[in-house]
């Protein structure tokens, strides 16, 4: 009997049978949308194509085909639960941009599926949607399927819309997998809840444009959009219960298993659920790292920091110790590095983040663990049996502790959670989400004016060489309170100005635009903006400040000399930059980001902890050495394979093309850009460090200068030194020796008003005696003390508690506004009853504040001094109730 396909096999197999229809095989994109609004990680294999779809981009070929990664979190808590869920999975799709239609789509959907992979056609079942009779007739006719076999469905199944846009319906095929699967009932057919028929195949046919009220009419340009999940169609083909059982996945099932010295039995035991919830999260979080996405409280980093942190929880509930993932990260790598390269390529980059997250994770789940025990005794101390949704979500929230983790622990000491409050939590910060994602369209991208421009246009860019060009204006966008396209530009307000070429750098790549300006004969246009928009466009955006300009004009185009150079300099600053990271910090150093502009570089990689004083300078001294090396800086035009063969440094989540451009500094530096550059490194006369510090969990920021920055940064910091020197009455060698001076004088002044300012009060409020009460035998010490830190109250209790056996003290130190508060006890006191968590946190609540600590020490803060007197006499109720008055 033959071997079943492996996973693998079927992705190779799918690309090569649409390459030989034809059609351009594109390597999976990121899973980072690129002006995306709509989507937080892309979900579907058309998604990235959006554009090509919409017409906003024309694309590459009419015909393609993709494998595209994909992540859906909307049913994340049932991951593990079931055998069906995943957030982590892989779509084969075909996509023709008005090329082929049904016909070609249903014909090569079944050619496939029967002969290229095998599958019964006995077994295959056609859907169509119950109005589509042209699908029907395609199967029915030229594929001589049965009519019997063929399903109409209704809209909900079968008819492929969102809100108003491109719309169709569909036509899927179902796989029957056998009895075995099935449900039981005589009746069960195409259609049933039950895991015997399968979907495995969905051809969408856009062929209308919806209004969004039931509207359709007919669009000039007719679409397929075909949708396949690769592990679904591998469970159909190799016969087995579920996508934990195909071999891609099963081979991590079965490291899982060894790890933790648990079988798998594939049911619902709870060591199985955690199984598969490792086995999908690692998939997912993999993959994550390896498109630059790192761990974060927001967006998509929080996807990835809860799919991780969820995947450690259950390796505890499995009995495992320490760190675990990236052995299993290394069996993700291993399978799926043949199709996705770049897994293989960051290796130790994904090692280090996922490394560094769950060591990090290990102790706040321990930190969670110790805050829920403060919440079980406080929850007891109250006797309340529920504990609250805000503080569930608290210990969700900040420390990573999942709401079933919360709920297990209580639910074994007799105690519960409010669910609904902890939902309504979490809900809210949904709602912020997807706030923060913005307004857009029904396809993801926000509506901009230069879409007013005809989608033919385009503009070359010719500026690497030349910094006056002639150019002729081939469109005009006017701006301000009504947008529209027209066909001059007068002295009457902001304008979008295009030409058919351009030396002007547009923002793009971290370079800020240049500075330049647009003229004629009679006319001149100030540019306030340059962009690099959708479909590679590059727009002029400013006002006219002299005479008139008009559609098909020549104009001159020229920038700013100086300004260029110096970005020049600060930019290719940053290539040695990143090389020098690497050398110095490893190879796990990826560019996250950059800005340069004329006058600062400022770049952001991937990094764990600060960077030493002794690592700084020595990444410094290698940019400088390069640049007194005077390297002759090349750039070069070559496929994307023979760049990636020089060992080309590229930007994470950076979508390349067939060809790109590489910047060669010597033998030193080799990246893709297509920025501007120096001529040679020497150009670049010095760099400095002015800065380096933490913008994201992993991520660190650097902020340098070179050149005539770094010439006006020294000449400012020289002008300040001399008045430093004046002030100080000193020289410069001398400056260090009278600020240590100064800074001993200081403290010993300071430390001599905190020493009469604690005399005065031990005379003078201690020794008052409606200060200080006995309650049941233990001396109470509760003030108010005007303008006392947190150091002088902790001291006068100090002093008090020395002086009396059984002690508590409550002080309020009490500046501006706000107050500091500090409850101290003795050992006796404690031992009587005395707790200073409890009286700080019902003193903090009375005060609009917060605070807490230990039976022996608290302390706490607050906003509201009008309450003061209220305060205290809740303090000291406080203190008899614990001591049985």
């Amino acid at each position: 009997m033959k071997k079943p396909f492996t996973t693998n096999e079927i992705r190779k197999s799918f690309l090569d049978f649409f390459e030989s229809k034809e059609h351009l095989v594109h390597a999976s994109y990121s899973l980072v949308p690129e002006n995306d609004n709509s989507l937080l990680l892309i979900n579907a294999g058309m998604a990235p194509l959006k554009p090509y779809f919409t017409g906003q981009v024309k694309p590459p070929k009419t015909r393609m085909a993709t494998c595209q990664k994909c992540i859906r979190t909307g049913d994340i808590e049932n991951v593990g639960k079931t055998s069906r869920h995943a957030t982590f999975f892989e779509m084969l799709g075909n996509f023709s941009f008005g090329d082929y239609f049904k016909k070609e789509a249903i014909a090569w959907s079944w050619e496939y599926l029967t002969k290229v992979i095998g599958l019964d056609e006995n077994r295959l079942y056609p859907s169509v949607y119950e109005e589509d009779d042209e699908a029907f007739d395609i199967w029915n006719k030229d594929m001589n399927i049965p009519k019997e076999r063929i399903y109409r469905f209704g809209k909900e199944d079968n008819f492929w819309e969102h809100g108003a846009g491109p719309c169709g319906p569909c036509s899927e095929i179902y796989y029957d997998r056998g009895e075995k699967y099935g449900c039981g009932k005589k009746d069960c057919q195409v259609g049933c809840d039950c895991d015997r028929y399968v979907e495995i195949w969905n051809n969408v046919f856009t062929q209308f444009e919806g209004d969004g009220n039931g509207n359709y009419t007919t669009l000039k340009n007719k679409n397929i959009d075909t949708g396949m999940g690769l592990e679904r169609l591998v469970v159909a083909v190799q016969d087995v219960e579920s996508i934990f059982d195909i071999d891609s996945i099963k081979a991590l099932v079965d490291a899982v298993s060894k790890i933790s010295g648990i079988k798998y039995e594939g049911g619902s035991s709870k060591s199985d659920v955690s199984i598969r919830v490792i086995t999908d999260h690692i998939r997912a979080i993999t993959f994550m790292a390896s498109d630059g996405i790192f761990p974060s409280n927001e967006g998509r980093g929080y996807v990835f920091r809860r799919l991780l942190r969820r995947a450690c929880r259950h390796g505890r509930l499995l009995g495992i110790n320490g760190r675990f993932l990236n052995s299993l990260t290394d069996v993700v790598i291993d399978i799926s590095k043949d199709a996705y390269p770049e897994l293989l390529e960051k290796q130790e980059f994904i090692h280090k983040i996922i490394e560094t997250e769950e060591e990090q994770f290990n102790k706040t789940l321990d930190q969670g663990l110790v805050i829920l025990s403060e919440y079980l005794k406080e929850m007891k101390n109250n006797n309340t049996k529920v504990l609250s949704g805000e503080s569930a979500f608290k210990l969700y929230d900040t420390y990573g502790f999942p709401l079933d983790l919360t709920i297990e622990i209580l639910e074994e000491q007799g105690f519960e959670v409010d669910t609904k409050e902890f939902d309504k939590n979490m809900e809210n910060q949904k709602q912020t989400a997807r706030n923060a994602r913005g307004k857009t369209n029904y396809m993801g991208a926000d509506t901009q004016s230069y879409e007013l421009l005809p989608r033919t246009l385009q503009c070359e860019f010719v500026g690497y060489d030349n910094n006056n060009i002639e150019a002729k204006v081939i469109g005009l966008v006017k701006l301000d309170d009504k947008e529209e396209l027209v066909d001059s530009a007068l002295l009457d307000g902001n304008y979008i100005l295009m030409t058919d070429k351009t030396c002007l750098y547009a923002t793009s790549g971290g370079q800020e635009k240049d500075n330049g300006v647009i003229k004629a004969d009679n006319f001149e246009f100030e540019i306030m903006d340059v962009k690099k928009v959708l479909d590679g466009k590059i727009i002029h955006i400013g006002k006219v400040t002299k005479g008139e300009i008009k559609t098909g004009d020549n104009v001159t185009i020229s920038y700013d000399e100086v300004t260029r150079n110096l970005s020049c300099a600060n930019h290719s600053a940053t290539h040695l930059l990143q090389q020098a990271l690497r050398d110095v910090l490893g190879s796990h150093v990826e560019q996250a980001g950059s800005y340069v502009d004329s006058n600062i570089l400022r770049f952001d990689f991937s990094h764990f902890s600060a960077m030493t004083g002794e690592e700084i300078s020595k990444a410094e001294k290698i940019v400088n050495d390069m640049i007194d090396k005077d390297l002759k800086v090349e750039t070069k035009v070559m496929s994307i394979d023979d760049a990636k063969k020089t060992g080309a440094n590229a930007l994470f989540g950076e979508k390349y093309g067939d060809t790109v451009r590489v910047v060669f500094m010597g033998e030193y530096s080799k990246e893709l850009c297509g920025g501007t550059h120096v001529k040679s490194t020497g150009e670049i006369k010095c760099f400095k460090i002015i800065s380096e510090g933490s913008v994201a969990s992993g991520i660190r920021r650097i902020e340098a200068k070179t050149s005539r920055g770094l010439i006006a940064l020294y000449e400012q910091n020289t002008k300040t030194l001399t008045q430093i020197e004046a002030e100080l009455k000193t020289t410069t060698d001398g400056i260090i020796d009278k600020i240590r001076k100064i800074e001993n004088d200081n403290s010993a002044l300071k430390q001599s008003i905190e020493n009469l300012k604690k005399e005065m009060l031990t005379k003078g409020s201690v020794d008052k005696k409606q200060n200080i009460i006995n309650i049941n035998g233990v001396e109470c010490y509760i003030d108010i003390i005007d303008d006392a830190d947190m150091k002088l109250l902790a001291s006068l209790g100090d002093d008090f508690k020395n002086k009396n056996e059984e002690a508590v003290v409550v002080l309020a130190g009490k500046t501006g506004e706000s107050l500091q508060l500090m409850a101290s006890a003795n050992k006796k006191a404690v031992d009587k009853g005395v707790n200073c968590n409890d009286i700080i946190k019902c003193a903090c609540e009375i005060v609009g504040g917060s605070g807490g600590g230990k039976p022996n020490m608290a302390r706490g803060g607050g906003k509201d001094i009008t309450k003061i007197d209220e305060m205290l006499d809740a303090i000291k109720e406080a203190i008899k109730k614990q001591l049985g008055e």
